[in-house]
């Protein structure tokens, strides 16, 4: 996971203008499964949600999606401000105002006790 970090990060600096934020699509994953893949015969205990805490992470907000890409892999979230400088990356595909946006919960691919436990195993 580490190496695949800073890939990512190496990639985005060859293929960076400047403003942007790239937004790499990786899997989501719920905290009580990363507990069970850490300590499976530990007692989990449901408290509820605590002040301030949320639930699901945003990456994307929904009013980014006018200036945001989607690629293979990644999005781009290209400046308003500048966006008629910054060179855009061809090949990806402008999301737009129907953009639902990036989130945590409407991942499509999410990490199981398993795949976590393969993940550890690795590094």
């Amino acid at each position: 996971m580490l190496e695949q970090g800073v890939n990512f990060v190496i990639q985005c600096i060859h293929e960076m203008s400047g403003g942007e934020v790239f937004v790499p699509k990786i899997p989501s994953m719920k905290i009580t499964n990363l507990a069970k893949a850490i300590c499976p015969r530990s007692k989990q205990e449901i408290i509820g949600i605590r002040p301030g805490e949320k639930l699901h992470e945003t990456l994307i907000s929904k009013d980014d999606g006018i200036y945001t890409y989607e690629y293979k892999d990644k999005y781009i979230i290209y400046p308003n401000v500048i966006r008629h400088v910054v060179k855009r990356k061809g090949g990806g595909k402008l999301v737009g105002f129907d953009f639902e946006g990036y989130t945590s919960n409407n991942n499509s691919e999410w990490l199981s006790v398993k795949d976590l436990r393969e993940i550890a195993a690795k590094e």
